[in-house]
């Protein structure tokens, strides 16, 4: 599946605490889950649409409203964030993490990002360092990456929502199957993409967007597939790939300037 940057990486850590203090107020779940379905762009609509159809989705969906309503704070409040801010069309990287962060006003429905205002978690301050060393390029004061979604950079979760400050608590929920579609549909599409997996649960995915890509019969070689340790301080600088030095996002402008675009990977001070 085009070229790769190192095999998969075991052990690492798939998700954050961010010490520090962080708003009291959490941005949380605040409508049926089907509201946000129905509110999804058109252009990820038959996916979405075609998930809350099947059975796995219509439970996922009664599972999540039942434990909001039962009093459960959950997070993100904008569940499709990622898919609002990046056109299915202009998907030019993929950046897969694991499920939302669970502490006070971290989530807001982009992998790795915060809002302006928020603790930067520590993954997400490997993940500034990367970029300053990799493109030289200065971090804001703020751990937002809307901005990248916005440039066709989809900061995809494989589970959308999360109970607050219970790690990985709707993991197994039924997500999987929504976002494994969304993954396998994003190879799938013609396009030149670079997918960015780090650590080993993202490099699970990796398989189901080769095959996806086969069967499409697109170019395997418009795909650069990168993968390292997962930006964690448990793992980002260890053996045998870790993500500190990977040079991933200098190796996804060099792809797409082949093509004439240019990766923007600045972030608004």
């Amino acid at each position: 599946m085009g070229r790769k940057a190192g095999a998969v990486a075991q052990g690492a850590l798939d998700f954050d605490e961010a010490p520090g203090a962080a708003p009291a107020h959490v941005p949380a779940l605040s409508r049926p889950l089907d509201a946000l379905f129905d509110e999804v762009p058109a252009d990820w609509r038959p996916l979405t649409d075609a998930f809350r159809a099947q059975p796995v989705g219509r439970a996922l969906i009664d599972r999540v409203d039942a434990a909001r309503q039962a009093g459960a704070v959950i997070c993100p409040d904008d569940v499709f964030a990622a898919l609002r801010l990046t056109r299915r069309a202009e998907v030019r990287v993929l950046i897969l993490g694991q499920d939302p962060y669970h502490g006070p006003g971290q989530a807001h429905g982009l992998a790795f990002s915060v809002r302006p205002g928020v603790a930067i978690p520590p993954s997400l301050r490997n993940i500034r360092k990367e970029v300053q060393r990799d493109l030289g390029l200065a971090a804001p004061a703020h751990g937002c990456l809307q901005a990248w979604g916005q440039r066709g950079v989809l900061l995809l979760n494989t589970v959308l929502t999360v109970e607050a400050g219970q790690a990985a608590s709707h993991a197994g929920w039924g997500w999987e199957a929504l976002t494994d579609a969304l993954v396998a549909a994003v190879a799938a599409d013609a396009a030149p993409k670079v997918v960015m997996l780090w650590g080993a649960h993202a490099q699970r995915k990796a398989a189901l967007m080769q095959q996806a890509r086969q069967a499409s019969e697109a170019a395997m070689g418009d795909v650069l597939l990168l993968q390292s340790n997962h930006p964690s301080p448990l793992s980002a600088t260890r053996g045998p790939l870790p993500f500190v030095g990977n040079g991933h996002f200098g190796q996804a402008r060099a792809f797409w300037a082949e093509r004439g675009v240019d990766l923007d990977w600045s972030l608004p001070q």
